[in-house]
């Protein structure tokens, strides 16, 4: 056996995280509800992945810009609207949208039924400023406008400015 099949015997295979469909962290955002499926603790911080459920006529965050990090959605039922600088995208069930650091935008559900969508972001970066703005929320304090730009300032975002 040659030296490299020896030590690549002996290490030990990396734990393997399986979340059922109760599972994950669970945070509430106004009418929008995300189930945090993967942080970050099992990938060495490279992905996070969210469900989030957005009610009808929800309205998503500023546009902005992540400075450090890509984000991904996939719709897995009904219509997301992504504006994407002042480009608007309609997202259907089965659709992907990639967002790569410094594209402005933002999301929204703007129909009369809920949405469901799958969220990946790499690295783990943002899914702090999920929580950030639910402790916002559970301290009794508004989610303002200014509040959410504070979260964001935390985790490499900002308000795309010139788009406002």
């Amino acid at each position: 056996m040659t030296e490299a099949a020896k030590t690549s015997e002996s290490q030990t295979d990396p734990a393997v995280s399986v979340v059922g469909p109760g599972g994950g962290e669970t945070i509430v955002l106004g009418t929008t509800r995300m189930r945090v499926l993967e942080d970050g603790s099992h990938t060495g911080h490279r992905l996070a992945i969210a469900e989030s459920v957005l009610a009808p006529h929800t309205q998503g965050p500023p546009q902005h810009r992540h400075g450090q990090h890509d984000e991904g959605f996939y719709i897995l039922s009904g219509t997301v609207r992504f504006t994407v600088g002042d480009e608007d995208h309609d997202a259907t069930t089965g659709t992907l949208v990639m967002v790569p650091p410094g594209t402005p935008h933002t999301f929204a559900n703007l129909t009369d039924q809920p949405a469901v969508m799958l969220s990946t972001f790499t690295p783990d970066l943002y899914v702090q400023y999920f929580r950030d703005l639910q402790e916002v929320l559970a301290d009794g304090r508004p989610l303002t406008p200014q509040a959410n730009l504070d979260a964001m300032s935390r985790y490499a975002t900002e308000p795309a400015t010139d788009l406002a």
